[in-house]
Parts: structure tokens; C-alpha cells; sequence
């Protein structure tokens, strides 16, 4: 630090913040910590007091708070998302569509265990909203050394650590099975349960048919809708391990390749997700889908629609945060669920 006259100033950075005092209106800091100072900066430090000023002395091997966490906002930024200004050192990046937020996050905590920097980011994995912060980016100290942001740089690699990939609404169909549905004997109140859901992604229903147990009604029913060309299949019922239960054999038959047949989530264990030879999902829903708040069905439709592949290795990674807690009150995706590290 060095103490000059406010005067010679300009073009300095403040060491501390500038309280400004007025008695019954504020006391608040006028100019923060970092703060450069600037020529209509002058009179408004003369007039709460401040002859002289302690500020930092140039360094060319040393980057400024601003310009340190423009590298980190670089390292950050994808397609989709903006920049903030920075202030107080802290810049964020905010999202420009709606989609699916991923973050590498092996890079992202090799960038922040160099220490004297940070970079917090939203939960990988989860959908976000247009104008929703992604992350923020800050050093710890008022300045740092350019060759630790160079390690920043080395650690972070050629691609951006965020990725916001946006929705793509697509048409889908119900295959609901079971007899005792079929013949009328229940309600189907699984099938509104995914209208509802699909419908926050503005996604319509273009297809919906109800079959019984025999597994070859099944697979004629999920032929017709992929031969008419609906973009995701969803068949419910029919996927635990009772005798009648024909819906995964039905799947198979169908054509598609099944990626897993069972996740390490409650709710959800029995879900089942395959696709396609030309890439369409057909999953097959367990009944926790139609009476349970949030299941692995949540957790799996965001990459449905942002086109990013289900694949054994990520499910399997579920397991550390795929235990629901129900809570009376949900507050997902705010909460723990899903969000394994």
C-alpha cells in the first residue's frame, strides 16, 4: 500500500472502502475497496474527508480484482449466457434460454483448489430459466499474481466449464397399460400426472393408448406411435417384478436398445429408459411417477429434451443424492435431491 494525495489519485486502486457518513440518512461506503479511482472521484473524497488515501501501488506482474475474475467469467462462459459487469470484483453469468445447465465439475474444482480464487456455480444437471444466474466468479484478494491466473487458465482447459443447452418442446405418447385399467376396473391417473409434467417444458400429448398386459398389444402400441413419427414414448405400469408385469419385455421387442433397466433413486428404482435405433427415448415409468412429488423421472427429463444422451455410467452416479426425502413441503430442485458431488 502507499499514501498519496487524494489529488494524484486518479487511475489508483482503493486499498479500503470510503465511508460516507451522514447522521440520520446513511452510513454506507461511498466507494468500495477496489474501486479505480476516477477524475469525478475527487470532489466526492474531498468532501468526506479524505486528503490523502492509501491505495495500491502498479505492479506488471499483478492483475486487478475486475480484470482477474474477467479470466474466471472466460473460463465460465458457454453458449446461451451473458456476462454482468463486474462490481467488486465479482462478475456472473446469466442464462439466455431456457435448457439444461452442465458443468465439468473435475475442471471446475481443479480451477478452485489453486486457491485465491473461486468460481460457484448452480447445480449441474438441472433445468434452469432464461434470466436465471448460472455462477460467479471473484479472487479472493484485492489483486493477484498473472501467473496464477495463467494456472487458472492451464487448469481449465480449452472449453468453457459451463454448458447451457436449450429445450427442444417435443410431441410425446402414453402407452398405459394394465387390465385392470384396460377393463376399467381404475381411473387412469398416471397419464394426467405426465401431461402436467411435460406441459412445464411445452411439450404436448399427441398419442395415448391403453393396452392390458399381453406384452405383443404393448409393443404394437409403441411400433405405431414411433411409425407415426411422436418423439418420446412413455410407457406406464407394467415395470416391477410381478408375473403380469410385460412392459420392459415390451420395450425390448419394440426395437429399442435398453440403456438400464433400474436406478439408484428412490423414488424410481424400476424406471427403465432405452432408445430408439434412430434416437428417440422410450422409457417406461414406475408407478412412484403418478404419486410421488419428485422421482427419477425429474431428474431424467431435462436431458430428454436438451438431447443429451442417458447413459448406465450417469445413472449409476445417482446414487449418491438419489434418496428423495419426501418432505411435506417440496422445494425441488432446491434441495439435496439429485445433487450428488
Amino acid at each position: 500500500m502507499k499514501l498519496i494525495r487524494t489529488q494524484d489519485a486518479v487511475g489508483h486502486v482503493l486499498c479500503h472502502d470510503i465511508t460516507q457518513i451522514i447522521p440520520g440518512v446513511t452510513k454506507d461506503a461511498v466507494f468500495r475497496k477496489g474501486h479505480i479511482v476516477q477524475p469525478e472521484d475527487i470532489p466526492v473524497l474531498l468532501s468526506v474527508g479524505k486528503e490523502h488515501i492509501y491505495i495500491w501501488e502498479n505492479n506488471e506482474n499483478m492483475l486487478h480484482e475486475n480484470d482477474a475474475a474477467e479470466i474466471l467469467r472466460t473460463l465460465c462462459e458457454g453458449a446461451h449466457m451473458h456476462a454482468t459487469a463486474p462490481k467488486e470484483g465479482k462478475i456472473e453469468l446469466i442464462a439466455d434460454e431456457d435448457g439444461l445447465l452442465l458443468v465439468d465439475v473435475e475442471r471446475l474444482r481443479a480451477v478452485n483448489a489453486l486457491g485465491e480464487m473461486m468460481i460457484a456455480t448452480r447445480a449441474s444437471g438441472f433445468p434452469v430459466k432464461k434470466g436465471d444466474k448460472l455462477c460467479g466468479t471473484r479472487v479472493i484478494p484485492l489483486v493477484i499474481e498473472k501467473e496464477k491466473m495463467e494456472q487458472a487458465r492451464r487448469a481449465a482447459g480449452d472449453t468453457p466449464l459451463l454448458q447451457l443447452i436449450p429445450f427442444h418442446p417435443r410431441s410425446f405418447g402414453v402407452v398405459t397399460t394394465g387390465s385392470e385399467v384396460a377393463k376399467g376396473l381404475i381411473k387412469d391417473a398416471f397419464t394426467p400426472v405426465i401431461e402436467q409434467k411435460l406441459a412445464e417444458y411445452d411439450c404436448k400429448m399427441v398419442a395415448h393408448t391403453v393396452c392390458g398386459d399381453d406384452p405383443d398389444e404393448i409393443t404394437a402400441a409403441i411400433t405405431k406411435m414411433a411409425d407415426d413419427g411422436v418423439q418420446m414414448i412413455f410407457c406406464t405400469g407394467g415395470m416391477s417384478v410381478d408375473p403380469d408385469d410385460r412392459t420392459p419385455l415390451a420395450i425390448r421387442n419394440a426395437g429399442a436398445q435398453v440403456v438400464s433397466y433400474g436406478a439408484p433413486v428412490l423414488p424410481g428404482a424400476m424406471f427403465l429408459v432405452s432408445y430408439l435405433p434412430d434416437g428417440r427415448p422410450v422409457c417406461g415409468l414406475p408407478g412412484c411417477v403418478m404419486y410421488a412429488k419428485r422421482t427419477i423421472f425429474d431428474l431424467v427429463l431435462p436431458r430428454l429434451l436438451a438431447d443429451v444422451m442417458v447413459t448406465a455410467d450417469w445413472l449409476a452416479g445417482l446414487g449418491h443424492g438419489g434418496l428423495c426425502m419426501n418432505c411435506e413441503v417440496c422445494h425441488f430442485p432446491n434441495c439435496g435431491f439429485g445433487k450428488g458431488v
